[in-house]
């Protein structure tokens, strides 16, 4: 069982990803004819991929080490 600390992480990245794959799937496409809003999703895109990286940092690290005998 997780710590709720780590639970939160893992829960946080799991929606992180299912938010980029909508921006990359879906909502680029829906504005492709308005300049301003793929700018905005493709900023939005790389704050996620950052936050991505860094929750999957986190939680490498408050993952519980198997023992070893």
């Amino acid at each position: 069982m997780f710590d709720n600390t780590t639970y939160d992480l893992i829960m946080q990245l799991t929606q992180e990803h299912k938010t980029l794959w909508r921006i990359k799937n879906n909502y680029k496409k829906d504005a492709a004819s308005c300049k301003e809003c793929i700018e905005f999703w493709e900023d939005l895109e790389k704050q996620c991929e950052a936050n991505i990286a860094r929750l999957e940092e986190l939680v490498m690290k408050h993952m519980p080490q198997p023992i070893l005998a």
